[in-house]
């Protein structure tokens, strides 16, 4: 059987630049609590994205979790948010006591539909929490322009966005923050890691007290917090992956671009089309078989059935989580658009080192 490609496959840096990048810890013995190589990858992260507020966690969910709890929103008050998207973000919601209200997606790009936001806002409504899925960037004006209209905060869900850029603009400065997941899987790493970017420079200090138990001093704790502190192997790790990550996306684009070659325009095949004044990262390769000879399911299988790892990438809702089935907006039926999609899309093997010839392999077995 031919060698197993699997979905998606970690970037990481040489062995020796990682080795020299770690060696001043075993000087220090500083591993944690936010030493040097914590303070170099916040610096490289804020000047990377412009972004002059970056806080740093050792996963991405906590990140998102700790910066709607810094929000201070009254427990019960509701958000609105997406189905299509991973547990993480509906979890979040939930985890801070606020009921999460299920929008549902438009039909050309996944994220959040634009034209149905309103009609889900009540008097409980607090905030909206939009996804940039697969890379693609929301409809940032139209949100914020309902946003500031309703008086609502805006918290994006941008795991999968890292490095994008929309006429220019960092993905990192849209809303009143944004969360970055740096999980193994994603374009840029840090084995596990997140970080939020805010616009509010008085929420950084809150944030960082929820990371480190509220501790300000040796003799001095003034917030009731967690623990979900960046260690000094994590930023390491980082910091050397972010030396190479132009190089990395470059080569991502070139995989795509091979992708779309063999497989636009044929027929019950949809493929997502580039976003105009989007600088994409190229973070995963989604497929709709849409009408086509097989269903998403069976093209899984016949890949699986050749040692090819694709995922059901987002399947299912997160409105049909059995732990949801009591809250009033869950169902997938009432996210019509959403469900479809579910259904049928299906994400490619992506990453970096993927060699053409496996694409090419992916795409006869498709097409055969």
């Amino acid at each position: 059987m031919s060698e197993k490609i699997l979905v998606t496959r970690s970037s990481m840096p040489d062995l020796d630049e990682y080795c020299e990048e770690i060696k001043k810890l075993w000087d220090s013995h500083w591993l944690t609590n936010m030493g040097v190589e914590h303070r170099k990858l916040q610096a490289d992260l804020e000047n990377y994205l412009d972004c002059p507020n970056v806080v740093l966690y050792t996963n991405g969910h906590l990140a998102l979790e700790n910066v709607i709890a810094a929000m201070e929103f009254e427990e019960g008050s509701e958000v609105i948010t997406t189905p299509f998207t991973f547990a993480s973000t509906t979890h979040a919601i939930v985890r801070n006591n606020l009921t999460p209200v299920f929008c549902d997606v438009n039909p050309d790009d996944y994220t959040i539909d634009t034209e149905k936001i309103e009609a889900l806002i009540s008097e409980k409504t607090v905030a909206i929490v939009p996804v940039h899925v697969y890379g693609i960037i929301c409809n940032v004006e139209r949100i914020q322009e309902i946003a500031d209209r309703h008086g609502l905060k805006v918290i994006y869900d941008a795991a999968h966005a890292f490095a994008v850029k929309y006429n220019g603009v960092s993905a990192a400065n849209f809303g009143d923050a944004s969360m970055f997941s740096f999980h193994a899987t994603k374009v840029f790493n840090t084995i596990e890691g997140g970080a939020v970017c805010l616009r509010d420079p008085k929420i950084v200090e809150i944030m960082n007290d929820m990371r480190n138990f509220g501790i300000h001093g040796p003799e001095s704790v003034t917030f009731v917090g967690g623990n979900a502190k960046m260690n000094e192997f994590q930023a390491a790790m980082g910091v050397c992956n972010l030396r190479h990550l132009d190089d990395e996306i470059a080569k991502r684009r070139q995989i795509v671009e091979h992708y779309v070659s063999r497989l636009e325009g044929v027929e019950g095949i949809r493929l997502v089309k580039q976003q105009k004044g989007v600088q994409s990262n190229y973070a995963y390769f989604p497929v709709v078989f849409d009408g086509y000879k097989m269903t998403r399911d069976e093209v899984c299988a016949l890949l699986a059935k050749n040692n090819i790892i694709a995922r059901k990438y987002f399947y299912p809702l997160t409105n049909s989580f059995e732990c949801y089935a009591e809250l009033e907006t869950a169902g997938a039926e009432k996210t019509p658009v959403a469900a479809y999609l579910a259904d049928r899309v299906l994400t490619l093997p992506l990453y970096a080192d993927l060699p053409a010839e496996a694409v090419d392999r992916i795409c006869d077995i498709i097409l055969s």
